[in-house]
């Protein structure tokens, strides 16, 4: 009897665990697995989604299909009308997208995403919506570099669309710019239409610059309006390049004048030979 207990003390763990195995093995066989599912649920509940989490999920994607539309639903529009406004501009219009702006030159310049592979040239025209945005200064196959009329070294000559007065505007590296009359005294009022015209050989006469938004008429030497550009700088998403050869000049080519000669050569008979 003693021998009996002394090997139960011994033993009695080991028959314990072995039968726990055989008793798990048992269940998992009649509940096909069930159990190890529940199990990992149990355990895996904290790390689920809740309920409130899943609605906050599904918000959170409806509200960027929403503003994903509503974004190509703007850009639909910018395209639409700068499909509208080019319609106007004689020359054959190139779409390209606007590809880089840097900080440090944003009223200067900006890179198309179209080059020469696309037929675009130096001195190319560039217009966004609302009106006349810059000119192209180098080319390489698949970019452009466009000088914007904001910046203060490209000026071009303008007119007063109203009264027709003429001047220079200069950039200022805003969206305005200054515009210094030919006039002494230009009849010009806040509001007034600014416009390329034919002093300026850089830009085709007709183009949209903006509207006057200040005057100071009494300035010396010249007087001058701030004019605020009317294609929006600050959002250059797509322009429309056109061509344009300043040089090109059509000339009526001059005969020249066929002299008649003297009437008595023409009666006078010939001198004979001696």
């Amino acid at each position: 009897m003693f021998t009996l207990r002394r090997w139960w003390d011994k033993n009695a763990l080991k028959l314990a665990g072995f039968g726990t195995v055989i008793g798990a093995t048992y269940l998992l066989l009649q509940s096909q697995n069930a159990l190890v599912f529940e199990v990992y649920n149990a355990l895996s509940q904290p790390f689920q989604s809740s309920p409130r989490q899943l609605d906050y999920l599904k918000t959170a994607r409806v509200e960027q299909l929403q503003n994903e539309i509503q974004e190509l639903k703007q850009q639909n529009q910018q395209l639409k009308q700068l499909t509208s406004y080019s319609a106007s501009v004689p020359n054959k219009a190139i779409l390209a997208p606007v590809v880089l702006r840097s900080a440090d030159n944003w009223w200067q310049q900006i890179v198309i995403g179209r080059g020469s592979a696309d037929g675009i040239a130096i001195d190319y025209i560039v217009v966004g919506t609302g009106g006349v945005v810059g000119r192209v200064i180098s080319v390489s196959p698949h970019t452009s570099r466009v000088l914007l009329v904001s910046d203060p070294s490209n000026r071009m000559g303008v007119l007063v669309s109203r009264t027709r007065n003429l001047g220079i505007l200069q950039g200022t590296r805003t969206n305005q710019a200054v515009l210094q009359f030919f006039d002494k005294r230009p009849s010009v009022k806040i509001g007034d239409v600014v416009s390329t015209s034919a002093v300026s050989q850089l830009f085709p006469t007709g183009l949209s610059v903006g509207r006057i938004v200040e005057t100071n008429l009494n300035k010396s030497p010249a007087p001058e309006a701030i004019v605020e550009f009317t294609a929006p700088f600050n959002a250059l998403e797509w322009v429309t390049v056109h061509s344009h050869n300043p040089h090109a000049v059509v000339e009526t080519p001059i005969k020249p004048e066929l002299k008649a000669p003297p009437a008595d050569t023409l009666t006078k008979p010939p001198a004979k030979l001696p």
